[in-house]
């Protein structure tokens, strides 16, 4: 066989397993039998092998897995993975509501109906019908390249009919069976179990190895098509329509709902059906179905306005007290916290929970020795609803918060409903603070976990946030503890060193100073460009940055004028800490859109709406989701809709996204 015969042959064989595989996989049905498949299988994977050049990445033959990774490479989301708002109960339902209502101005509102499915978020992007990349959530900005595990899920279409670019998003799942067989086979095999459907598929996509992710039997519904609107779809039912067409597994229990009424029925019908279906559901999600309204709508930071998940009330169970000890975070807040005889609760098994604080205790009359009620608050967080006061027997004791910090010894103070350590120096708040320090939002020094912090900390390592860049100095001790290898010491000693060069906004979210998070160590170090700038600054001086109040001032203020916070400092930049801040802004008083509020709409093509956000915002434009009189300019692209009606409508200025790129090329005038 020649060349070209192959190729017509390879590709007669590809259609035909695709075909068999959406049969099989999302149709639940199979026109060819077992052997039939096998023996087409077998027959393509000897032609790819006598004819590499043409052998696709996307190939049937590569879903039964594929060479190790050595780690999964970090990508940018080309759009904002977000997550959704919750509603918890009817009221919160019917509050939605209204605010769509009122948002669309209309007695009535059509909605998606959908199941929350219990996995984990992926985002597929397609480019000329073939699949480019699978991303998991992430952080919602950055997500992991589990492409070659995401190929081994049999109802995903690895090739599609539309050629035009687009992305999808849904959740890869394990089904019931598929965790029973495998929890059957690992209590065989003496391996731990896994606790619930949602836990094992997270950890089989993210398998280094894609041969184990094939073995697990993963599948995935998809549900939102990012640029539905750039394919001429404009209403979201319509969208997941499509995407039946083009191949993919949507979810079949979705429903189209008119108004309130109808939403709430079937939020009764799918509680009592949840655990008849064999995916694990928390909850259901509520989408507007017209598309286009969704800009006029809005989204806040984290959330966008026009769809909610409502969870399903919690599963409680029942355990009993042991103890109740005391945990002391990084600004000095104690938390009781209880310690509980092992039990399940929806999946998980809980040995631990907060008590909050002392009055919570109080209030629900909580003794060490009761049968206490807990659940899941919003089916994550373990919480104690109270105490069985019916099963006491008299042994239970009452828990009395002590006077000193079991830690340092130092006294604690209440403020507020609060106990709090004052003393800088307890070593449990010095533990806290490392821990900041080092985290993905802050220094983000991969593999310096609280365990290694705590263990460090304990063996001497680490006294203080500087001590960190001084670890080096203990390689060989770190490496002659259990669990630790030369590798470990040196991926984590060369993590530290490569945090030296992060911009300033995170060193300062790291410190740890009160009131000072993620956005507002941006903004400050967007405007003072260099740390030892707030050496000098006084309270009043914070008090003209835009989100600082008298609270956050004196905390800022009275952190950089402390005696052992200079020195701290003052150690980190001798160890070579970056003290700039190093954003590519460039703010020039009479560029076009300084001083400006924008709002941006439309499919821009130049860049997305995020990285336009960032550039307007970096030449000192403030960025808006919604038009209103207080908006200068709206930048529009195609698919603009109501947002440029309104502005045309209020008299704002508009102007096409060639036009501000024109302004943003020259910077410095104001023409």
């Amino acid at each position: 066989m020649n060349l070209e015969e192959a190729k017509g042959k390879v590709k007669e064989l590809t259609d035909l397993l695709n075909k068999y595989n959406y049969e099989y996989y999302v149709l639940n049905q199979s026109s060819v039998s077992d052997q039939e498949f096998d023996r087409l299988m077998n027959e393509l994977t000897i032609l790819e092998k006598e004819f590499p050049e043409l052998a696709s990445p996307n190939s049937p033959t590569k879903r039964v897995g594929g060479a190790v990774q050595t780690e999964f490479k970090k990508v940018p989301h080309r759009r904002l993975m977000l997550s959704l708002a919750n509603a918890f109960n009817e009221d919160d339902l019917r509050d939605f509501d209204r605010k769509m209502r009122e948002a669309l101005h209309t007695d009535c509102v059509s909605y998606m109906g959908e199941m929350k499915i219990d996995g984990l978020g992926m985002s597929l992007l397609y480019e000329d019908g073939n699949l480019k990349y699978a991303l998991t959530r992430g952080d919602g900005v950055t997500g992991e390249d589990v492409t070659a595990n995401v190929r081994t899920i049999r109802s995903i279409p690895l090739t599609v009919g539309e050629k035009r670019s687009f992305e999808v998003r849904g959740e890869v799942y394990m089904p019931k069976n598929s965790l029973a067989a495998l929890n059957k086979q690992r209590e065989e095999n003496g391996e731990s179990l896994f606790a619930n459907c949602r836990n094992a598929a997270a950890g089989s996509i993210r398998q280094l190895d894609p041969n184990v992710a094939a073995s697990r039997k993963l599948d995935a519904f998809w549900y939102y098509l990012v640029n539905a609107r750039e394919l001429n779809i404009h209403i979201h039912s319509d969208s997941l329509d499509y995407l039946d067409t083009l191949g993919f597994k949507t979810n079949h229990e979705r429903r189209k709902l008119r108004g309130i009424d109808e939403l709430l029925a079937y939020v009764r019908e799918y509680t009592e059906k949840r655990d008849s279906l064999p995916y694990d559901i928390d909850g259901l999600v509520f989408k507007v179905d017209d598309i286009d309204s969704y800009d006029s709508i809005g989204y806040t930071a984290k959330t966008p306005k026009w769809a909610i998940a409502y969870k399903f009330p919690p599963k409680e169970a029942y355990t009993k007290l042991l103890d109740i000890v005391l945990s002391i975070g990084r600004t000095g807040r104690v938390t009781p916290n209880a310690i509980l005889e092992p039990v399940r609760v929806d999946g998980s098994l809980v040995q631990r929970a907060t008590l909050n604080n002392e009055d919570f205790v109080r209030e629900k009359d909580v003794r060490i020795g009761d049968i206490i009620g807990l659940h899941k608050a919003a089916d994550v967080i373990p919480e104690v609803t109270g105490p069985l006061k019916e099963r006491r027997d008299g042994n239970e004791r009452p828990f009395v918060m002590p006077s000193t910090c079991p830690v340092c010894g130092g006294p604690l103070t209440k403020v507020g409903g609060m106990h709090f350590c004052l003393n800088q120096h307890c070593a449990a708040r010095k533990v806290e603070g490392i821990v900041h320090f080092v985290s993905r939002d802050a220094m983000d020094i991969d593999g310096m976990g609280p365990s290694v912090t705590e263990e460090f900390f304990n063996e001497g390592f680490l006294s203080d946030i500087p001590s960190i860049y001084h670890l080096k100095g203990h390689a060989q001790e770190i490496k002659d503890i259990d669990g630790w290898s030369d590798r470990s010491v040196d991926n984590l000693l060369t993590a530290i060193e490569n945090s030296k060069n992060q911009s300033l906004e995170r060193l300062l979210n790291g410190l740890g100073i009160k009131e000072v998070g993620t956005k507002l160590s941006k903004s400050l170090a967007k405007r003072y460009k260099n740390l030892e700038a707030f050496y000098t600054l006084g309270e009043e001086d914070l008090l003209k940055v835009d989100d600082i109040g008298p609270v956050a001032a004196k905390h800022i203020h009275d952190y950089f004028h402390d005696e052992t916070h200079l020195d701290e400092l003052k150690r980190l930049k001798e160890s070579g800490v970056n003290f700039d801040y190093l954003g590519a802004d460039t703010v020039d008083v009479n560029s076009y859109f300084y001083g400006k509020t924008i709002v941006l709409t439309g499919t821009l093509l130049s860049h997305t709406r995020e990285e336009m956000t960032e550039i307007l915002e970096g030449i000192g434009a403030k960025c808006a989701s919604s038009v209103s009189k207080k908006t200068d300019i709206v930048i529009y692209g195609p698919g603009a809709g109501s947002k440029l009606a309104k502005a045309q409508e209020l008299g704002i200025e508009t102007m096409d996204e060639k036009t501000a790129l024109d302004h943003l090329s020259r910077l410095g005038s104001n023409d």
